[in-house]
């Protein structure tokens, strides 16, 4: 490409607390029937008074140091206005020119190795109310439920210094990754808890100022924002080639379609009328408190992928897939511990059960470890019928899926449903004897130097047996008995 790619991310995370951000009214609204969770305050109505909610401040103080960044000995809450149907009261309680937290990064695997994504700054505001559109054959309309309105909202604003769709998708991992660990927000992108408007540019390789911003909206999973921003790219890069002007604007994306298109144009810079929140003075953030908060965060996916790596020899892919979840991590760190083998050994089973069928199960089932069934000490069971031949590994994998539905012991599942591994040679020698003699045709070509009937009469062996057939002695029975002949 002859342009280079300047992507910055603008992240809207819902915080984990029991009330909203300046009243009482419960912050949990995904179930609750439309405009029930809700008071004077979250509508804006006249007289009243907004207090603000310290645990979400606290939050977005271990947020501002788990990313490095430099916490304000002094904030402060403000007004940003604009008219807007979801937006009741006609403005927004944000931060403007004194975040809690600012200047600090986070490091990804970037194009050319690591890059350094600087963070400018971590605020916090409340959310808006939310919309529900709404069509039938005689007209089109919108509702609202206020519900959403007052949530405690943190917003993390990255500088420009994404090149790619990868690295920004990469980005939204990591930081998502890390807002679970801290528990600061379930950060779904689904259910709308973390979302994200992505600035995208091109600029010729080599020149130093940017090029017009297009500010992509609607994208609600990570899959969307990297399509979103690959086809703008393409779109901006066309443009240039074709000398179409691009226009600094916000476009939508569209899921169904697959393309960007324009909203509304942003020529002129929104006048939000910012100035200090009346209703709210400003705080001091004490700096022993900082010091306690950050002495209280939990080991960071970063360094806990590097352990993982250093400690139980696990490769780049595998410690990178453990840690992206919190639960998953320690999910594997219990497994290990319960093991008696070394630590190498239990770690590596324990990554290719949790990578390999755990993985495919929960996303086949949409569920979250969290709420698996599988005790860690019932994996180590089941590794351990696979080490003894008591289970072949085809039906390791049969009795794990049955240990994700019902929570049973895989001696329970074994026993129950009588799926053991027949090792026993003189039972496997009579179904060898009984395939061998049923099947002369493969019996000749053996006899003629095809060495592929071997493979034939072994899968005949195990059909006899059911599919319980020890296939390694199998075989080597199968072996002998065809030179015998």
């Amino acid at each position: 490409m002859d342009y280079e790619t300047i992507i910055g991310l603008e992240v809207h995370s819902q915080l984990n607390t029991d009330s909203k951000m300046f009243c009482s009214c419960m912050s949990t609204y995904q179930e609750m029937e439309p405009n029930t969770t809700i008071c004077p305050v979250c509508v804006g109505m006249p007289g009243t008074l907004p207090i603000p909610n310290t645990v979400a401040i606290k939050h977005v103080i271990r947020t501002g140091l788990a990313l490095e960044c430099s916490i304000s000995s002094e904030s402060k809450f403000d007004r940003k206005n604009y008219p807007y149907p979801d937006l009741m009261k006609g403005y927004q309680i944000s931060q403007f020119d004194k975040p809690i937290a600012s200047n600090g990064y986070l490091l990804i695997e970037g194009l050319y190795g690591v890059a350094k994504v600087r963070v400018n700054r971590v605020h916090l505001e409340e959310d808006v109310a939310k919309f529900m559109h709404r069509s039938n054959v005689d007209e089109s309309y919108s509702l609202l439920d206020i519900n959403r309105s007052g949530v405690p909202l943190m917003e993390i604003v990255s500088e420009p210094d994404l090149r790619s769709p990868d690295e920004a998708r990469d980005y939204l991992t990591s930081l998502r990754s890390i807002l679970r660990y801290l528990e600061v927000s379930t950060a779904n992108m689904e259910e709308g808890s973390f979302r994200c408007d992505a600035n995208i540019s091109i600029r010729p390789f080599g020149d130093t100022e940017l090029g017009p911003k297009v500010e992509i909206k609607n994208m609600n999973s990570f899959r969307a924002v990297h399509k979103a921003l690959t086809f703008e790219q393409k779109r901006q890069v066309n443009c240039k080639k074709t000398g179409e002007r691009i226009a600094q604007e916000t476009r939508g994306w569209s899921d169904q379609e697959g393309k960007t298109f324009s909203q509304r144009s942003k020529e002129q810079a929104h006048d939000y009328r910012y100035f200090p929140e009346p209703d709210i003075p400003p705080f001091r953030i004490d700096k022993s408190e900082v010091v306690g908060l950050k002495e209280s965060l939990p080991e960071m996916p970063q360094a806990r992928r590097n352990r993982f790596k250093e400690s139980y020899g696990l490769t780049d892919k595998e410690a990178e897939q453990l840690t992206l979840s919190k639960e998953m991590a320690d999910y594997f760190e219990q497994v290990v511990s319960t093991a008696s083998g070394s630590k190498e050994s239990s770690a590596k089973i324990a990554s290719n059960w949790l990578l390999g069928e755990m993985t495919r199960l929960l996303n086949e089932k949409v569920k979250d470890i969290s709420s698996v069934k599988i005790a860690p000490a019932n994996l180590i069971e089941l590794q351990s019928m696979v080490d003894s031949k008591t289970l072949s590994s085809t039906m390791a994998k049969e009795v794990f899926e049955r240990m994700f539905d019902t929570g049973m012991t895989p001696t329970e599942i074994v026993k129950k449903s009588g799926m053991q591994q027949i090792s026993d040679e003189s039972t496997l020698q009579a179904l060898v004897e009984e395939a061998i003699q049923i099947n002369d045709k493969a019996v000749e070509d053996f006899l003629t130097g095809k060495e592929t009937a071997v493979r034939f009469l072994v899968g005949q062996v195990m059909k006899l047996a059911k599919g319980k057939a020890n296939p390694q002695l199998a075989e080597q029975l199968v072996v002998k008995q065809l030179k015998n002949l």
